[in-house]
């Protein structure tokens, strides 16, 4: 059962409580994203300027969604890894879906993080700098264009919302079955808000993620730059192979709604997991070795510790390394195209924690 607490006759989900603590705009202002400007009962669109430096500077597309009403600051950002498409298609979708007579609250859409990943095709790496946006969080005003990227999202969506998603599914070379990361912070309140908004996304499998950084001026990724300043936030999958298919795009949507419904953005009850499965520990297994990748399990795929995850091969065909599982669990994702770098990830095993 949800963590609630009563106001009156009406009961209010604990998140909502959270959220509505921290300071909303006063709802007759206009609310500001970079150079976009909302009123209530408005939809905005429209680009923020990631300056040029010593390399060149970049846009990122944002809609904000302002409600009739008054209530929380949800901010859902895609394409941090710019070969990740599904959930940018689930953002203009949701674009569309949306009524701003009909919500409470403000919506923050960052429809695609990394422009340049995306018009690049490339997966991981941005194809001006080299670097994962979604490793060089908060950022900085005067890095490279990965760096300044984030540096806009932090300060211009991130630390002006009250709760966050980051948007992920599997990347142009990652065959993966869905799930979410929950992080655990230790502070009661935050990981109550956090474990019910993984709930109610409706993914059944749910990544107990305890090592992510605490400091807010080196947080690493999106979602964690969220949880070091106090803010509620998860990172969702869904999606494979940098694939479009209808069923990853709808989950992804369906899981938005229910959030939002929530945070009684939208009314409604939210479609909550009724059998979660915890994952933990998991393991991301990287590659001993540079060469061509054979996959020999599945996403999705139960394995116990030892199993044969892939092996690589010289580019001649001679095999040079072998991978393996180091514990049991389930495979959340396994490399499945033939590229491998050295250090790379080959694939990502979560253990089901016994139930308690």
């Amino acid at each position: 059962m949800s963590r609630t607490w009563r106001r009156g006759k009406e009961i209010v989900p604990l998140l909502f409580v959270l959220v509505c603590g921290s300071a909303l705009p006063a709802q007759e202002e206009a609310f500001r994203v970079g150079p976009l400007a909302v009123r209530p009962g408005e939809i905005v669109s429209g680009m923020i300027e990631v300056p040029a430096a010593a390399d060149p500077g970049t846009q990122i597309p944002v809609t904000i969604v302002r409600g009739e009403r008054p209530g929380p600051i949800l901010a859902l950002v895609a394409g941090n890894h710019g070969y990740e498409y599904a959930p940018i298609l689930a953002l203009q979708r949701l674009r569309a879906h949306l009524n701003p007579k009909g919500l409470r609250g403000t919506l923050i859409l960052v429809h695609v993080a990394n422009m340049p990943s995306f018009f690049g095709r490339t997966i991981y790496y941005s194809p001006v700098d080299r670097k994962n946006l979604n490793r060089v969080y908060p950022g900085r005003r005067d890095g490279t264009l990965s760096e300044r990227i984030a540096y806009v999202i932090t300060t211009e969506v991130i630390e002006r919302c009250d709760v966050l998603v980051d948007l992920h599914c599997g990347d142009g070379n990652e065959s993966l079955r869905p799930y979410v990361y929950m992080p655990v912070t230790g502070d009661p309140r935050l990981d109550a808000a956090v474990r019910e908004m993984a709930l109610v996304f409706g993914i059944e499998y749910i990544v107990v993620d305890r090592d992510r950084p605490r400091d807010p001026a080196a947080s690493v990724y999106c979602s964690t730059t969220a949880i070091t300043r106090g803010k509620p936030a998860i990172t969702v999958e869904s999606g494979y192979l940098g694939t479009t298919d209808p069923e990853s795009v709808e989950r992804i949507l369906r899981g938005v709604l229910s959030l939002m419904r929530h945070l009684q953005m939208l009314d409604g009850a939210p479609e909550r997991v009724a059998h979660p499965v915890f994952l933990d520990p998991t393991r991301v297994v990287t590659s001993p070795a540079t060469g061509i990748l054979y996959p020999k399990v599945e996403r999705g795929q139960f394995v116990r510790a030892g199993t044969l995850l892939a092996t690589i091969t010289d580019f001649f065909g001679r095999t040079i390394a072998e991978v393996r599982a180091p514990l049991e669990g389930i495979v959340l994702y396994i490399v499945a195209t033939p590229p491998i770098s050295q250090g790379e990830p080959v694939a990502f095993l979560g253990a089901v924690k016994p139930s308690s």
